[in-house]
C-alpha cells in the first residue's frame, strides 16, 4: 500500500478548499479534507465514512447494473436507485396487459417481487495499490503502444488475481496511467423489482426537462437483493433469502434548508478534467455536434413509432432513453464549453505548465507533439463519429457487426470446435435478445437515413466506394431519399437475422458463403472494413500518441502540484463528493430556489401530454393536501427535488444524497444545464446536482402506491 499513499494520500492531506469540486477516493480522505467536511457540517467520524474492517457507509453503496449507483436502505437488502436506472428491468417486466412503465408497480409482499434477469449489484470489498506490478508488466512496451495493449494486460492481471476467490477483480488506471489500483467486488445476481412509480412520475418532464432546473421528476425505483440461505451470492431461486447488509442507510424526513451539508457516494463513470485544449477543440468542433445531429435523427424516427402503439413504446423505451439522455448532454456540453471559453482556460493551464517545465528536458515540445497528434487525426474524426453514431446507430447493423467474430472463426483453420461452439452459443443468446427489442419500422427508417447522411456528409474520398457503387447500380441516384428507403426495405426483407427459419438453419450450420451474402452483414462490414482498413491506423496512432503524451503531462502536473489536492478522473470506482444544499443564480436577474414542490408540478401539469401528464391519483392527493408526515414545514408542501453543490457525473445516477448524520435525504439523478461542461471543467459557481427528495419518494410509495409494507421496512428519522 506504500505507493497508494505516496501519490494520493499526501495530496488529499494537504487539501486546499476549492469550492465543492472533487470526486474523492473515500478510503484516502486525509485529515485536512476531513476537517473541511466537518467545517461544512459533517457529524460523522472518518471510520463511519469508510472502514476496511468495520461496517461503514461504504458498505451500503452498490454498483447497480452496468453503470448506475444504488444504496441499501433496510436490513433486508432493499435498494433505492433511479427510475431511469431500473428502467430496463421495469420495461422487461412489462407487457401491454401489465404495463408497469405506464401504471407503476408495487409489490405488497416479497412473494410479489419480480425477478430481473441479467440485473446484478456489486459490493466493493477491498482496494490495493498495484502500480509496481503493472509497471513491471509494461516496462518493455513502448509507451505509444500502451493505449492498445494496456486494457488486455489489466484484464489478464485482474482475471488471474480473481482466480479461485469467488470475487471479481478490476484494476483501474488513474492519473492517465501514472497509478493503478486493484478493486475487489462481490456480485449478487438475484435482484428483484419491488416498486416503481408510473412513468408519468418517474419521467415527468421527459426530454424537455432533462438536465434542467427547476425539476419535478420522481426519478426513483426500488429493488431487493437476495442471497442463498448460507449467505452467499446465488442465481435466482425461490429458496433465496433477502440479503443481510453490513450497513444500510436510515432515511431522514426532517427536511433540509439552504446551506445544509450534503455528500454523495457513488460510481461516477468518467470525467476528463485534465483534457488538453486540443481535445476540447476536437470535441467542440466535431465530436459533439455530429453526435447530436445523428442522435436527433434517430430519436425522431423512434418517437414516431412509440407514439403509434403502447407496445412499440415498451419495446423501444429503454433504448430511446439511453440515446436521448446524452443527445441533450452533448448539445449542452458544447454550448457551455464555448460560453465559458474552456479552450482559453486550458491554454492558460498549459502555459503555466510550460513555464514550470522550462529546463526539464522530459517535457520539451510536449504540447507541440500533442497538437501534431490532433492535427493528424482531425481529417478522419468525423468519419468515426458517423460510424459509431450513424451506421452503428441502426440496431440491426450493430448486431450484424457482431457476426464478424463468427466470420473470423469460420475462416480460421486453427479454430477449435470448442471455441466455435462457444461463439455460436453466444450469438444465439444475443440474437434472441436483439429480436425481443427490435422495432423493425423505426430501425428500417434509421438505416435509410444514416446511409444517406454518411453519403452526403462524409468526404467522398472516405466513403466505402463499392457499397455506394452497388447502391447506385441497383437503385439509381444517390442523391434521392427514395434510393435509401428502397435499400433499407430490401435489407430488412432479406436478412436472415430477422427470419427465424433462415437464422435457425444458418446458426445450426454456419458458413461464410451464406453470411457474406446477407445484406445486413454485408452493409455493416462494408463500412467497418472501409474504416478499419483505410483509417484505423490513423486512429490507432492518435490513441497511442495521445495516451503517451497525456500520461507524461499528468506526471508533470503531479510533480508541479505536489502538496496540493489533486483528485483522479472518475472511472467507475467508488467516490465521495461533498458540498451543500444551495440555491444559485444562473444569469443576471434570475435566481433559482434550492427546492421544487408539488405546487410547481401542478404548474407544469398538462393532462394527456406525453411529458407533463401526471396520475389522476396524484392530482387528487395534491388537491386534498393529503401529504401526511412527508410535508415540508417551510413550504407547507411536498418537496419533490432539491439541488446541491456536490460534484457528480454519469454513473452517479441513483447515488444516495446523505446528510451530516449519515442519513439518506435524496437520490442524485441529474445535473443542471448551465454546468454541462462538468466532465471537462467544473464550474464552482454554477455546478448543481439535481436530487429527488426522499420525502417525495416515500410519499409516492405510501400515498399513491399504497405500499406501506415498504415504508415499514425503513428506519425513518424524524429529527
Amino acid at each position: 500500500m506504500k505507493k497508494l499513499f505516496s501519490i494520493l494520500f499526501v495530496t488529499l492531506s494537504f487539501f486546499s478548499i476549492k469550492a465543492d469540486e472533487g470526486m474523492w477516493l473515500v478510503q484516502l480522505i486525509g485529515e485536512k479534507t476531513y476537517a473541511d467536511m466537518v467545517k461544512k457540517g459533517l457529524k460523522l467520524t472518518k471510520e463511519q465514512l469508510y472502514s476496511a474492517n468495520k461496517s461503514s457507509i461504504k458498505d451500503a453503496i452498490v454498483l447497480f447494473g452496468g453503470g448506475c449507483t444504488a444504496e441499501i436502505v433496510s436490513k433486508e437488502g432493499l435498494v433505492f436507485t433511479n427510475h431511469h436506472c431500473g428502467y430496463g428491468s421495469i420495461a422487461a417486466a412489462s407487457s401491454v396487459a401489465h404495463n408497469y412503465l405506464r401504471d407503476g408497480f408495487w409489490a405488497k409482499s416479497k412473494q410479489e417481487e419480480i425477478a430481473s434477469p441479467g440485473l446484478s449489484v456489486q459490493f466493493l470489498l477491498n482496494i490495493d495499490d498495484v502500480t509496481d506490478k503493472v509497471n513491471e508488466k509494461i516496462k518493455d512496451i513502448p509507451v505509444n503502444e500502451l493505449a492498445a495493449k494496456l486494457p488486455g494486460i489489466l484484464a489478464s492481471m485482474s482475471a488471474k488475481a480473481g482466480e479461485g476467490t469467488g470475487y471479481e477483480i478490476r484494476i483501474g488506471s488513474f492519473f492517465k496511467g501514472n497509478q493503478f489500483l486493484q478493486f475487489t467486488y462481490q456480485r449478487y445476481t438475484d435482484v428483484r423489482l419491488v416498486g416503481a412509480p408510473p412513468e408519468s412520475i418517474g419521467k415527468f418532464g421527459g426530454d424537455t426537462d432533462n438536465w434542467e432546473w427547476p425539476r419535478h421528476t420522481g426519478d426513483f425505483s426500488i429493488f431487493r437483493v437476495y442471497m442463498s440461505k448460507d449467505g452467499k451470492p446465488a442465481d435466482y431461486s425461490a429458496e433465496n433469502i433477502p440479503y443481510v447488509p453490513k450497513h444500510f442507510l436510515p432515511v431522514s424526513i426532517k427536511g433540509l434548508k439552504d446551506g445544509d451539508f450534503s455528500m454523495i457516494y457513488g460510481y461516477p463513470g468518467g470525467t476528463n478534467r485534465y483534457e488538453t485544449s486540443y481535445g476540447v477543440k476536437l470535441k467542440i468542433d466535431i465530436e459533439n455536434p455530429f453526435t447530436v445531429s445523428l442522435r436527433d435523427a434517430r430519436l425522431k424516427l423512434m418517437m414516431t413509432e412509440m407514439l403509434k402503439d403502447p407496445a412499440n413504446k415498451i419495446q423501444l423505451a429503454s433504448y430511446y432513453a439511453q440515446v436521448a439522455n446524452y443527445w441533450k448532454f452533448f448539445d449542452g456540453e458544447t454550448k457551455q464549453l464555448v460560453k465559458y471559453n474552456t479552450i482559453a482556460q486550458k491554454q492558460k493551464d498549459e502555459a503555466a505548465f510550460e513555464a514550470w517545465a522550462k529546463g526539464k528536458p522530459e517535457y520539451d515540445n510536449l504540447f507541440v507533439n500533442i497538437k501534431s497528434a490532433y492535427d493528424n487525426w482531425r481529417p478522419y474524426a468525423k468519419h468515426r463519429v458517423y460510424i459509431a453514431e450513424g451506421i452503428m446507430g441502426s440496431p440491426l447493423l450493430a448486431f450484424a457487426a457482431t457476426l464478424k467474430g463468427l466470420d473470423v472463426a469460420l475462416s480460421d483453420k486453427t479454430t477449435t470446435a470448442e471455441n466455435l461452439n462457444k461463439t455460436i452459443a453466444a450469438l444465439k443468446g444475443a440474437q434472441e435478445r436483439f429480436i425481443k427489442n427490435e422495432n423493425i419500422i423505426s430501425d428500417r427508417n434509421i438505416l435509410g437515413i444514416v446511409t444517406k447522411l454518411f453519403y452526403t456528409d462524409i468526404d467522398p474520398s472516405q466513403r466505402p466506394q463499392a457499397f455506394y457503387g452497388a447502391l447506385k447500380t441497383t437503385y439509381g441516384s444517390l442523391e434521392k431519399e427514395e434510393t435509401y428507403e428502397k435499400f433499407a426495405k430490401d435489407v430488412f426483407a432479406n436478412t436472415l437475422i430477422l427470419n427465424k427459419e433462415k437464422w435457425d438453419a444458418f446458426i445450426a450450420k454456419p458458413d461464410t458463403a451464406t453470411l457474406h451474402k446477407d445484406p445486413a452483414y454485408k452493409t455493416a462490414i462494408s463500412f467497418l472494413d472501409n474504416f478499419n482498413n483505410n483509417y484505423g491506423k490513423f486512429f490507432a496512432d492518435f490513441n497511442g500518441a495521445t495516451y503517451a503524451l497525456n500520461k507524461k503531462y499528468l506526471k508533470g502536473v503531479l510533480e508541479m502540484k505536489k502538496g496540493q489536492a489533486i483528485y483522479p478522473d472518475a472511472n467507475q470506482t467508488m467516490r465521495v463528493s461533498y458540498g451543500n444544499v444551495k440555491s444559485y443564480t444562473p444569469r443576471d436577474g434570475v435566481s433559482y430556489n434550492y427546492v421544487c414542490t408539488l405546487n410547481g408540478l401542478m404548474e407544469k401539469y398538462k393532462p394527456g401530454d406525453y411529458e407533463f401528464d401526471a396520475p389522476a391519483k396524484l392530482i387528487e392527493l395534491i388537491k386534498n393536501k393529503d401529504y401526511g408526515q412527508y410535508i415540508d414545514k417551510q413550504t407547507n408542501d411536498i418537496v419533490v427535488s432539491f439541488i446541491t453543490t456536490d460534484d457528480i457525473t454519469g454513473g452517479n445516477s441513483g447515488s444516495p444524497v446523505i446528510n451530516a448524520k449519515g442519513e439518506l435525504i435524496g437520490l442524485a439523478f441529474d445535473g443542471n444545464y448551465e454546468a454541462l461542461s462538468h466532465k471537462i471543467a467544473f464550474d464552482k459557481n454554477l455546478n448543481r446536482t439535481i436530487c429527488v427528495d426522499v420525502r417525495f419518494v416515500l410519499f409516492v410509495i405510501d400515498k399513491l402506491g399504497g405500499a406501506k409494507n415498504i415504508i415499514d421496512e425503513l428506519v425513518i428519522m424524524k429529527n
